[in-house]
């Protein structure tokens, strides 16, 4: 069955830097296009990153551009998300998905908390 096992979420500072991992299993994973999804306490799911399933075209929310990276290794079945200039508003549960034959999968998610 399909599962996805996120990892790398911690406490960090402000500034600071995160890598997530996202470990694919149960299905073909390079022929899936990939997201990272995040929820804050009280806060609605909310889109962070997508990547096509060859890595060669990703997306971003807004408020992460030029400070988040999506990335993928098909070898290893995993997607990533690093982390950059970590602000106190991108404290979360950051959850990978993927969506294979309508349905969508969720990792267990991940805690981001930054703090001083």
């Amino acid at each position: 069955q399909v599962q996805l096992v996120e990892s790398g979420g911690g406490l960090v500072q402000p500034g600071g830097s995160l890598r997530l991992s996202c470990a694919a299993s149960g299905f073909t994973f390079s022929s899936y296009a990939m997201s990272w999804y995040r929820q804050a306490p009280g806060k609605p799911r909310d889109l962070v990153a997508s990547i096509t399933s060859a890595g060669g075209s990703t997306a971003y929310a807004d408020s992460v551009k030029g400070r988040f990276t999506i990335s993928r290794d098909n070898a290893k079945n995993t997607v990533y998300l690093q982390m950059n200039s970590l602000k106190l508003e991108d404290t979360a549960v950051y959850y990978c998905q993927c969506v294979r034959r309508g349905v969508s999968y969720w990792g267990q998610g991940t805690q981001v908390t930054v703090s001083s």
